[in-house]
């Protein structure tokens, strides 16, 4: 009650905010300090029974919520943290969290120009440029950013599909044909996810096989088109990975888009992990033949280190979002208003409220420039190729597919003294599977590092290493192989 909008409050509320903003600036300086732990980790029902985390009618003391606030961090994972190599989305970028401090600020609604004037501005700008770099002649198309990669790829389906049947939107499901997708069996699970939603089902998702090296096969998803088209259903989509999650492998878009273009069926190119690379002049011909699909999914917030959220839909045919996801609300979507409504965006969005996400990744971009990220992406990449060198011959260490990695993602067993001289059997696999999970639960509780692991088809848990942060160095690299070994050696 002693807070702003109250009478006087301003001296209270700036006490308030300045002790909020010490507390934050020593998590972030401790973020980046190596001799913390990544996680002081705890089970659930430890952390619940530890502190009370109920809500009650009474309200609490300022010095409690600053408590409350010490507490949250205390116990969050340091995703910032140069030794965090959990998820695709990882660091902390200096630039970013000041954006997003100031768009919590201004809280406003992406819906329109007429309350976010900047805000609506600069997503048109950033959009623009971002088709631009994926190759459409002068950025021109459309875009949205989304709250991640799942909804950018279920928008993408939802367009082509409209594109398809315009009547759907009316009609619904029950007025077109039985429409089928493809996409690769290593693809993410959104695909299937959004065709669910979408009412298509994911019965009409079908998987094209992959090579060793996780990359789409051409003469699949032509046989598997042809197949479809003889048993009576419709292909509206293919859609290509561009990083996969596993492997990080990118999907041949050339002779995708060839194909797409012989049966008429909508491209799209899921990005969310490698888009980034099209900041890169080293590493951006992992994604020739972008520049020919119809729409491409690319998450900033992943591979160029933007704060979550932050994940961009581009579409190359202008207009076409809008007519399949307008709904002319006359409240919000005034047609005498005094300015060019061209900028009132909120109409071609599936949501009605919109965060803003754009400022984060403007702000950055400013703050370095596409060298700045060239830079950072380079980097990442090196030390994946690092890796990747350092444990391909190394004793104790199996890669999951063979050659240098085309991502950041590296993918390995790391196989313990007692098992090494087993035979390659069932009773190896058994064992095999389940060293991955005992070393990562390790890494947890002595809380020096996170690392991914997963099975994959017929292949048993194994490493899943993605580098993602800026703040690594080698020294990280050499510190993850010595602590898997530390924690694996008596398995």
């Amino acid at each position: 009650p002693d807070l702003l909008p109250a009478c006087n409050g301003e001296i209270t509320t700036m006490s308030f905010l300045q002790d909020v903003v010490d507390i934050l600036l020593q998590y972030v300086v401790k973020s980046f300090d190596r001799s913390t732990k990544v996680i002081d980790f705890h089970y659930p029902n430890e952390l619940l029974q530890e502190y009370n985390w109920e809500l009650a009618d009474q309200p609490q003391t300022l010095e409690e919520i600053l408590l409350n606030c010490r507490t949250t961090l205390k116990y969050a994972i340091k995703t910032g943290h140069p030794r965090y190599f959990n998820q695709l989305s990882t660091g902390l970028d200096m630039v970013g969290l000041a954006a997003d401090w100031l768009t919590s600020a201004a809280n406003t609604n992406m819906f329109t120009y007429e309350i976010a004037p900047v805000f609506v501005l600069l997503e048109y700008v950033t959009l623009r440029k971002m088709r631009e770099m994926v190759g459409w002649p002068g950025g021109c198309g459309d875009g949205i950013f989304s709250p991640g990669g799942a909804i950018s790829n279920m928008y993408a389906m939802l367009i082509a599909r409209f594109k398809m049947f315009p009547e759907v939107k009316e009609k619904g499901m029950a007025a077109i044909p039985r429409l089928v997708a493809f996409t690769s069996e290593h693809s993410h699970f959104s695909v299937k996810k959004g065709a669910a939603a979408l009412g298509i089902g994911t019965d009409s998702v079908i998987l094209i096989r992959c090579d060793e090296r996780g990359k789409m096969i051409p003469s699949d998803l032509e046989r598997r088109i042809l197949e479809a088209k003889q048993k009576g259903f419709v292909p509206f989509l293919v859609s290509a990975t561009a990083g996969t999650t596993v492997y990080g492998a990118f999907d041949p878009l050339i002779a995708i888009a060839d194909i797409c273009k012989k049966y008429k069926i909508w491209m799209h190119v899921d990005g969310a992990w490698g888009g980034g690379l099209l900041m890169s002049r080293k590493h951006k011909w992992k994604l020739n033949g972008v520049e020919r699909a119809n729409s491409v999914t690319w998450n900033p917030h992943k591979m160029m280190g933007v704060p979550l959220q932050c994940s961009a839909l581009l579409v190359r045919e202008e207009g076409l979002m809008q007519s399949c996801n307008q709904m002319h609300a006359s409240y919000l979507f005034q047609q005498d208003k005094h300015y060019d409504l061209s900028y009132d965006t909120g109409d071609k969005a599936l949501q009605c409220g919109r965060h803003v996400d754009v400022f984060k990744l403007w702000l950055m971009w400013r703050a370095k420039g596409t060298t700045g990220f060239e830079a950072q992406i380079d980097k990442c990449l090196e030390l994946a190729e690092y890796l990747y060198n350092k444990i391909k011959n190394r004793e104790g260490y199996e890669m999951v597919f063979d050659g240098k990695p085309q991502h950041t993602n590296v993918c390995f067993w790391y196989i313990p003294p007692s098992m090494r001289s087993m035979e390659d059997n069932e009773e190896r696999m058994s064992h095999l599977t389940k060293v991955a999970p005992v070393i990562k639960a390790r890494m947890m509780e002595y809380g020096t590092t996170m690392v991914s692991y997963q099975p994959l088809g017929d292949k048993v848990n194994f490493f899943r290493m993605v580098i993602s942060n800026p703040a690594a160095t080698h020294q990280d690299i050499d510190f993850l192989i010595d602590e898997i070994e530390r924690l694996g050696q008596d398995l």
